[in-house]
């Protein structure tokens, strides 16, 4: 599966958005870049499919304008006025060239889900290879209203439970893409996230 980061250049905060490009090109979140359509474009003239992986405003500022400019459809969890098909916990959707289990990882948000294949993870928010708080297994914030570490260590706990042994490609909402064992850092994000501690100084 070809997978391009289309908001790898931002010059303002957004999410890590994904254009896997195959059988079904699809976009994973939306980003919040000014730009993002043109950079589909410069890989693809047909967009068929967006997933949402939660509605934060940086990862579904621009779908409106994508939308617009592709008319895909619209999976989400939550309701959306774009959203074009629901997608709850064991569904399956499909991306590029592989087909994805829909899970359920709320915690960093209410309506968080990620996706996972025999070899891939679109892992949102829940968890991430690096940020600035860790390298190597990081996780979403916990601290902000409506958010909650211990439903988000019961995500990272299902993902676990859920994902093939052979996953090495990870794409996660924000810091770098991941090639290698996604098990050994998604287990770190949860040893990390189940000390309890503030991810931030000033968490």
């Amino acid at each position: 599966m070809e997978v391009h980061h289309v908001t790898e250049n931002a010059e303002t905060f957004t999410c890590n958005a994904y254009l896997a490009v195959g059988d079904r090109t699809a976009l994973v979140d939306a980003g919040a870049m000014d730009g993002v359509v043109d950079e589909i474009r410069s890989h693809t003239d047909d967009l068929e499919a967006i997933v949402l992986t939660h509605q934060h405003g940086d990862h579904v500022a621009q779908l409106e304008a994508v939308v617009e400019a592709f008319d895909p459809d619209v999976y989400a969890y939550a309701d959306h006025p774009a959203r074009t098909h629901e997608i709850d916990d064991g569904d399956t959707v499909e991306i590029g060239d592989e087909t994805f289990d829909v899970v359920f990882t709320p915690g960093h948000a209410d309506d968080h889900v990620s996706l996972v294949s025999e070899s891939s993870l679109f892992s949102g928010d829940v968890v991430v290879h690096d940020d600035g708080a860790f390298d190597y297994g990081s996780f979403g914030r916990t601290d902000m209203a409506g958010q909650s570490r211990e439903r988000l260590i019961e995500s990272i706990r299902n993902l676990l439970e859920r994902m093939p042994e052979g996953v090495e490609h990870m794409y996660a909402g924000h810091g770098g893409v991941f090639h290698g064992d996604v098990r050994d850092v998604v287990e770190t994000s949860l040893e990390r996230a189940e000390k309890r501690e503030p991810k931030y100084p000033d968490e």
